[in-house]
């Protein structure tokens, strides 16, 4: 008879006899009818459903843990779940009782996948006499497989597969014997997909090497390429079923187009470094060829307790693809205005850069840049003109950009610069060091450490210009201290002016404690310190200053909601409590 809406499940027992607490909780986590349970699911026929599909959820587990004798009973009302036909489903339910007995823990009798490759990395669980999980069966059987793509046989696969289970000597017997199947070179590229996109430009940005020996990473790696552009929303590359003759393997690249044209604001405030908006127009295929146009705008500091607001524009060009696959050519105008307290400036910067990509982790990017200051400060005004070679690299192991819970970030910047006119020659040094430990079992507790240095060597300080400068003070150094607060006196004796200007040296470090209270909230305690030196690290012409707070952090899908309380603990540059709010972590 057809089942209808029955009455709420009154009781559920599960019980799980003997057997380590681990593969109790597994038992637990796998289990279909706790989950109903929890998510309140009540009708009888959903409810039966689940009960019969539950033995094989736990027997996935049980064999998970190398459970290979378990004996499984689910009750639905006293009758065996398995005994009852579908068509005999009850329309209410009152009891359901889970009863598990998984039996002794397996061993491995016999443990062998061949041929293997060279290099092949099978887990060192899959050995005689070790627990017959059976996750560890598939991962020897996947590292097997995967040894003999990397050799560029692309078609290794199971041939046969011996798994035998022996419950009196509560072993098992795995062997299984792979076809490596031929080596294999990289054949066409075939594209779908790309309807604003020139498929000469999607060749040359994948950059798969046809003809040459087919590698997983190289595939992997042409992904990663075009899903860099920011041109395509989904990209797939697919492997051919059968080989062309003689030994080439077509790929299949199905690729789906983001919309050309994107808009993003963004806001941040600070009680002493005011408010800040961002904005930008992005065209993300604007010659057909993955170029990137990106019209940019902010104002910063506004309401800020000293000095002004700072105004910002730019425009930028990117074109992917250029002189090899990971190379990216870019060309970038800015022009900026700076009301600060110690002095006001026109700035404007052209820039022309090219940006590797030398791994997942590791980029680097050089570039020729002009740099034009107008100053206007107690002197009176000075105008700064200097040629740039900007040269960085960044390592980035970070599991999140937005919310990183471990691994490191690194990255460092040499600018050796020529000046003209009043302007000196010298070079810029600025470095940049982030690690995060998480600890716990829920990895529920992040400890997360920031240093950060800056050097200018060869100018005078006079002769540097001031946006080569460092100060300390703000939400991205010293929270607590108010926006560049510290910087060094200059006192110039021609005129008997003293005012107050950025350092040659700086040297900064941070360390907070993040605690998740619950999936969405979490805690922060923050200590941040800062130095800036008129010449040299550590001298007598320079000084320091510190601050630490409270922060709370709201998880949402694009990064943490930020909230930042923060007061000086250290040196003289202010006082009071600081409010910081903005989007990701603080670093």
């Amino acid at each position: 008879m057809a089942s209808t809406a029955g009455q709420a499940l009154d009781r559920l027992d599960f019980a799980v006899s003997g057997g380590s607490k681990a593969l109790q909780k597994d038992l637990r986590a796998a289990s279909i009818l706790l989950a109903a349970q929890k998510s309140g699911k009540t009708e009888a026929q959903d409810l039966f459903a689940d009960a019969r599909a539950e033995y094989a959820s736990l027997l996935d587990a049980l064999y998970a843990r190398g459970h290979y004798s378990a004996v499984i009973h689910i009750f639905v009302d006293g009758v065996e779940a398995a005994g009852i036909a579908p068509l005999d489903a009850p329309s209410a339910i009152s009891v359901v009782k889970v009863v598990v007995d998984p039996g002794p823990a397996f061993t491995f009798s016999r443990a062998k996948v061949a041929p293997l490759a060279g290099g092949s990395d099978i887990p060192k669980g899959f050995a005689v006499g070790k627990p017959a999980e059976s996750g560890v069966v598939l991962e020897a059987v996947t590292a097997g497989v995967n040894g003999w793509r990397a050799q560029g046989h692309a078609k290794a696969a199971v041939a046969t597969q011996n798994l035998t289970a022996d419950h009196a000597k509560q072993a098992l017997s795995a062997e299984v014997t792979l076809n490596p199947g031929p080596r294999l070179r990289f054949g066409s590229l075939t594209i779908k997909g790309a309807e604003r996109m020139r498929e000469a430009r999607v060749r040359a940005i994948a950059g798969l090497p046809e003809g040459a020996v087919f590698r997983p990473r190289d595939l992997e790696r042409a992904a990663s390429r075009l899903r860099r552009t920011g041109v395509f929303k989904s990209v797939t590359l697919t492997e051919d079923d059968f080989i062309t003759r003689p030994d080439l393997l077509g790929i299949t690249a199905t690729l789906v187009e983001e919309k050309r044209r994107r808009y993003t604001f963004g806001a941040q405030i600070g009680s002493n470094d005011g408010l800040s908006l961002n904005a930008a127009w992005l065209h993300r295929n604007l010659f057909g060829g993955g170029e990137r146009l990106t019209l940019s705008g902010d104002i910063t500091n506004i309401a800020v307790q000293s000095g002004g607001a700072d105004f910002n524009l730019g425009i930028k060009l990117d074109r992917p693809a250029t002189l090899t696959p990971d190379t990216t050519a870019s060309f970038a105008v800015t022009y900026g205005k700076m009301n600060e307290a110690d002095y006001d400036a026109d700035l404007f910067s052209a820039t022309v850069s090219l940006a590797h990509v030398f791994s997942d982790s590791l980029s680097g990017k050089a570039g020729l840049s002009y740099d034009y200051a107008a100053i206007t400060d107690p002197l009176g005004q000075s105008t700064y003109r200097a040629l740039s070679l900007p040269i960085s690299l960044t390592w980035d192991r970070r599991d999140s950009k937005t919310d990183a819970t471990r691994n490191i970030y690194a990255e460092a910047e040499v600018k050796p610069f020529l000046g003209f006119g009043i302007t000196d020659s010298g070079v810029r040094l600025k470095a940049d060091l982030r690690g995060y430990k998480a600890l716990g079992e829920n990895r529920s507790f992040v400890l997360a450490g920031r240093v950060q240095a800056g050097a200018v060597f060869g100018a005078s300080l006079l002769g540097t210009p001031r946006d080569y400068l460092f100060y300390s003070g703000g939400g991205g150094t010293v929270r607590g201290q108010p926006y560049q607060s510290l910087g060094v006196s200059v006192l110039r004796s021609a005129v008997g002016t003293q005012f107050q200007t950025g350092g040659k040296t700086f040297v900064g470090g941070s360390v907070e404690a993040r605690v998740k209270m619950t999936d969405s909230i979490g805690l922060v305690g923050f200590v941040d310190v800062g130095r800036v030196d008129a010449n040299s690290f550590f001298s007598d012409f320079g000084g320091w200053h510190a601050g630490a707070g409270l922060g709370v952090r709201y998880a949402t899908a694009v990064g943490p909601i930020r909230l930042d309380l923060a007061a000086p603990v250290g040196g003289n540059t202010g006082d009071g409590m600081q409010v910081y709010v903005g989007l990701g972590q603080s670093f």
